[in-house]
């Protein structure tokens, strides 16, 4: 059995056989836009290491000549000191897991291959960042603990070409300690040191992710989800674009249409001089999708046009990630978008309006649950509510509970009534506490950040970015205000209103998509009877699929 798979591969294969991520690489490939080279390990791998507890027989010969490939193709070296080729490692089951398994970056990044992407840059500073960030994942990859890393992680850390706020020779020390900090991590925790040699880095890499298809935060997410446990992950090696290597360069996250309203606009997240691990983490403040169109505008008319081109593809709104280096725009996935409620309902009815879906497909893609979303409930905007603060909406509704500032505070007070997670920022080992919560806040992050692209696959409220927020052990401070956990807070997931208590809470009328999109289900149906909304889409899918 042949384990690996380009990602350039002409012959079409499943998303079953390459995972999601992979599969949508291989579109954005034949859709000529840019992808970094690269190739798969297919899930069949991924099953046969989870029976057998070690890589298969054949696979490490076939991940060599793939490796060999991959240099053939960058001009580069894998582990070299001379033009050193880094690459990712990512998961990548056939259904979307955001964040619930392993991603290594940077790596082959050894002392040696560090020490020449400094000479070949000139960068210092960004080779040795580099390799930190490469070390701090490997470390929460193979220890399964939230390892930060690298200078994304620490606010007054001088970015490239940005005011340091120490000296250059401080910064040097500052991350030569936590290179070696990371390494000792590793070895007390999993009782080995870092592999001294990129191949063998390699083979570990391949084997964590496989592995983090089974830790308690995946199996969690699959349970909450109803997502078969036999499927398993394929692996995506991938040559590094280096968003942080200069102030030409960053990561971001877009979506063809806002996820909140359905809106037909770019919508999303991008850090400047950042890894893409910056954004979906929350560590590091995105700006909106659109400072983009200022700051490098020929990489935004590249992302709108392509954003174009993968709507024309799906035929649906779609959700990228993408990694710029020196101005050049690269592409690391794509997939249709799931929106909820309002948003879904926009889309669906706009995608019709355009010509690119049927009525009949626009009444399909919206499920009769959603519905039940659509007249989204606010908080009333009155004198009597008090507005403790303010962030981003990242999914709509309003959820009220008591504040719960840990995962475990979360799971213990759920059993005596509804709870708000509030945290700095979640990660995926936050999975349990996100599946108890009935709402969520953070301080930092976007709407593409970890805890909003979790909240909306829940169909959670959530509200990310919160200023002035500062969480500590058993308590919360918005500005001046201390606020003790277990305090009732109610959340509204559209405006970003965080209120003590249980303020008046409004509910929106049917807007005009909605009743648009409800007389096509009458049509549909032949059936013009007084039923509630999801009764009426429930009767028009029944006679669209007997039809």
């Amino acid at each position: 059995m042949r384990w690996i798979r380009p990602l350039s591969a002409q012959v079409a294969e499943t998303a079953e056989t390459l995972g999601g991520k992979a599969h949508g690489l291989v579109v954005l490939h034949r859709l000529g836009l840019p992808v970094p080279a690269g190739f798969v390990i297919t899930t069949d791998a991924c099953r046969a290491y989870l029976r057998e507890g070690r890589l298969p027989a054949g696979l490490a010969e076939e991940l060599a000549a793939a490796m060999g490939g991959l240099e053939a193709a960058t001009g580069r070296e894998f582990g070299g000191v001379r033009a050193p080729l880094a690459v990712s490692v990512r998961s990548g089951a056939s259904v979307s897991m955001p964040g619930m398994m392993s991603t290594i970056l940077n790596l082959g990044l050894t002392a040696d291959a560090a020490a020449g992407l400094a000479a070949e840059t000139g960068d210092a500073r960004f080779a040795s960042d580099a390799r930190l960030r490469f070390l701090s994942s490997l470390a929460s990859a193979i220890t399964d603990t939230d390892v930060g890393g690298g200078d994304g992680d620490d606010a007054t850390a001088a970015g490239p070409g940005g005011a340091a706020a120490r000296s250059a020779e401080d910064e040097g020390a500052r991350r030569a300690d936590a290179i070696e900090a990371v390494q000792g991590l590793v070895r007390r925790l999993s009782g080995a040191p870092v592999p001294d040699t990129a191949a063998r880095q390699l083979d570990l890499a391949v084997e964590t992710v496989f592995s983090s298809w089974d830790t308690p935060r995946a199996r969690t997410y699959r349970e909450l989800h109803g997502i078969p446990p036999d499927l398993g992950t394929a692996v995506i090696v991938q040559a590094m674009v280096f968003g942080n290597r200069d102030d030409r360069s960053g990561t971001g996250v877009a979506f063809s249409r806002d996820p909140n309203t359905g809106e037909n606009v770019p919508f999303g997240d991008v850090l400047f001089a950042r890894q893409g691990d910056d954004v979906v983490s929350g560590r590091s403040p995105a700006r909106p999708l659109r400072e983009l169109a200022d700051r490098e505008p020929a990489v935004w008319a590249a992302l709108v046009d392509a954003l174009n081109r993968v709507e024309g593809h799906y035929r649906d709104a779609c959700y990228v990630e993408f990694t710029f280096e020196g101005g050049e725009l690269w592409f690391l996935q794509v997939r249709p978008s799931r929106f909820t409620g309002a948003a879904a309902v926009r889309a669906a009815t706009d995608l019709a309006d355009e010509g690119a879906v049927t009525r009949h497909e626009a009444l399909l893609r919206v499920a009769p649950q959603q519905l039940r979303h659509v007249r989204t409930p606010r908080i009333a905007a009155s004198a009597d509510a008090d507005i403790l603060g303010r962030g981003v909406g990242a999914c709509p509704g309003v959820a009220a509970g008591r504040i719960a500032t840990t995962t475990d505070a979360a799971l213990r007070m759920a059993a005596d009534g509804p709870v708000v997670l509030v945290r700095p920022e979640t990660s995926p080992h936050d999975m349990r506490g996100l599946a108890a919560a009935a709402g969520i806040v953070t301080a930092r992050g976007g709407p593409a950040s970890h805890a909003a692209v979790v909240a909306r696959a829940m169909g959670k409220p959530a509200v990310v970015g919160t200023t002035g927020l500062d969480v500590a052990a058993a308590s919360v401070r918005f500005g001046g205000r201390t606020i003790s956990e277990g305090t009732l807070v109610t959340i509204d997931g559209i405006s970003g209103e965080v209120a003590l208590g249980s303020p008046r809470i409004a509910t929106d009328t049917a807007g005009a998509h909605l009743r648009r999109l409800l007389e096509w289900a009458d049509d549909a149906a032949g059936d013009h009877s007084e039923r509630d909304d999801a009764q009426r889409l429930t009767a028009a899918h029944a006679a669209l699929r007997q039809g």
